[in-house]
């Protein structure tokens, strides 16, 4: 099943919705213009609308490949039958703007830098330590912070992070926690990496992420701008695509190349033994959002 799971502390999995994200069922014009070029480019733009117009199918997701001028519709293996004809087909009568991966897996959130933070029921994993003027905070993923509004560094609370001061899901997929005074160690790094500016991902670049489950793990960058549907929470617009792996507990934690900071853990299929696809929050996004930058 296509599930948003949740880590607890008490190691319990909760459901919150399914991965589900538009695709076109209209057909489009049958002479596709070649692709790289201007008209090409601008096909691809009519066909994204298209997509965004439709009626979702779960465990589907759509994106952009900007190199290759191309919208990538991946599905899950919960996509068969007729519900996987009427991918193929809409794709199929996409021509050259489009092209259809498979996925050997669900997909699903993962809520539980990249050390784990404990809330009172569940886990997440921090994402970048962040500044505005003198005050500390940190951002993680936005279907954490939804659900716990303090933080602390053990499952036992012994010591305390902060608080929730701002969630942002669906729509996006970020919060903003606030350092208790009391709480004075907040490195700019994940892990060991030091991470001095943000940027923008694109499709090709190598990634690492870490998370409080499964540590750090790379993959490439495979689609920009990618939608989701989940159907216990609404959408999630603007994500990027990856083969980076992640499983429950990893989400809100970091996503980095070298020391720039990139994005935040949302949600993805598969998991760190077999594989998988993620999908990440970019990070700069939230740090617009919540006038805080890295350091």
């Amino acid at each position: 099943m296509r599930h948003i799971r949740i880590q607890s502390r008490r190691r319990t999995r909760l459901t919150l919705g399914v991965a589900a994200v538009a695709v076109a069922a209209a057909a489009v014009a049958p002479a596709t213009p070649a692709a790289g070029s201007a008209a090409h480019v601008g096909t691809v733009a009519q066909a994204l609308v298209g997509l965004q117009r439709s009626v979702p199918f779960r465990g589907t997701a759509w994106g952009v490949d900007p190199a290759a001028h191309q919208i990538v519709v991946s599905v899950d293996n919960t996509v068969r039958g007729r519900r996987l004809a009427a991918v193929a087909a809409a794709v199929h009568r996409l021509g050259v703007t489009a092209r259809l991966q498979h996925v050997n897996a669900a997909f699903h959130t993962d809520i539980s830098g990249g050390d784990a933070i404990y809330g009172s029921q569940y886990r997440c994993s921090l994402g970048f330590n962040v500044l505005s003027g003198s005050t500390h905070y940190f951002l993680t993923a936005g279907h954490c912070g939804n659900v716990e509004k303090k933080w602390w560094t053990s499952a036992s609370h012994t010591t305390l992070l902060g608080g929730t001061v701002a969630a942002k899901f669906p729509g996006k997929d970020y919060a903003l926690v606030k350092y208790d005074a009391s709480y004075t160690n907040y490195p700019g790094t994940a892990g060991s990496q030091d991470i001095t500016h943000a940027a923008n991902a694109h499709v090709g670049e190598s990634v690492t992420r870490r998370g409080s489950t499964t540590g750090i793990h790379s993959g490439q960058v495979t689609a920009l701008n990618v939608t989701v549907h989940y159907s216990g929470g609404g959408t999630v617009r603007g994500l990027i695509q990856t083969t980076v792996c992640a499983e429950p507990g990893d989400s809100g934690g970091p996503l980095y190349d070298g020391t720039a900071a990139i994005g935040l853990t949302s949600g993805g299929s598969g998991d760190c033994r077999s594989g998988g696809t993620t999908f990440f929050q970019p990070v700069m996004a939230a740090l617009s959002a919540y006038g805080v930058s890295v350091y």
